[in-house]
């Protein structure tokens, strides 16, 4: 943004000058000394980039965001385009590559997956942390993870049972907007959180172009970047034995949790914890 400012008349600027000198010689030097050290702390600090999964909105971090930036972080939560993972892939991989410095990358479920594409080949990526997550290897696809291990409440015969569908103007024939129903929300996404909270949650959601199920995954960047995974053992979307198998996979530090899919929601504090966990560990 350019900043259109008129010239400030050399006698004001003169003056304000002679203010903040004097101003300056009030702060004692122990609480001067402190603010630089809190700002080089602050600078040292990677970004942290979180990517979203389908069925949730970002607003689902927010009491993550507000503990890493009162830690002192700078945060991102880009939108996750939910069309495709290669162009959800490419979009985050072109958000990333507008940031300065290091990066610790985290994703929610079908955030997972995203992340693992997107992270794959750049430097700066020093750290990857999967929430209730899909972990994929090279080929492994949303709809077979899904249902890999018995348990799941989305792998079911008759996908119009949790599922509503809505056109997608443009899109390829049979590609199509997939909501999960408000009545299965609940107890598939939300088990344990105030019924209200879950309501909000479900009718906040934003869809995934079904297309996305049986997208291939590309290079794992989980195989060059130290990973780490929150692993909520009530998940009734992606089972914990999956996400645990996953995990182990991809040699990453596990944190197991009592959570639901939503963990973020649940148990803000842990999944702040592991983010930071990551982030010192890479630093």
């Amino acid at each position: 943004m350019v900043s259109l400012r008129r010239p400030i008349p050399a006698i004001l600027g003169l003056a304000a000058a002679t203010v903040a000198l004097a101003a300056a010689a009030l702060v004692p030097a122990h609480l001067a000394s402190a603010s630089v050290r809190t700002s080089a702390a602050s600078s040292a600090k990677p970004t942290v980039v979180i990517e979203a999964g389908a069925w949730a909105d970002n607003s689902s971090f927010a009491g993550v965001v507000r503990r890493l930036q009162y830690d002192g972080y700078t945060v991102d939560v880009p939108p996750n385009p939910l069309q495709g993972l290669t162009y959800d892939s490419q979009t985050l991989a072109g958000f990333l590559s507008t940031i300065s410095g290091p990066i610790v990358l985290v994703g929610h479920s079908y955030g997972g997956m995203v992340i693992t594409n997107a992270a794959a080949g750049n430097p700066d990526v020093k750290a990857l942390v999967y929430v209730d997550a899909y972990i994929p290897a090279r080929g492994d696809t949303l709809q077979g993870l899904t249902g890999a291990r018995p348990g799941s409440c989305l792998a079911v015969k008759d996908p119009t049972m949790v599922f509503t569908f809505a056109p997608i103007p443009g899109a390829p024939a049979g590609d199509v907007d997939a909501y999960v129903k408000p009545g299965v929300f609940a107890a598939c996404f939300a088990n344990g959180l105030p019924a209200g909270e879950a309501a909000v949650l479900a009718a906040t959601q934003r869809p995934l172009a079904t297309g996305t199920l049986t997208d291939p995954s590309g290079p794992p960047a989980w195989a060059t970047i130290p990973s780490w995974a929150v692993v909520g053992t009530q998940d009734h979307v992606i089972p914990p034995a999956e996400q645990l198998l996953m995990a182990t996979r991809a040699h990453a530090h596990i944190t197991e949790v009592n959570a639901p899919h939503l963990s973020m929601v649940s148990n803000p504090g842990i999944v702040a914890q592991v983010i930071v966990d990551a982030a010192q560990a890479t630093s």
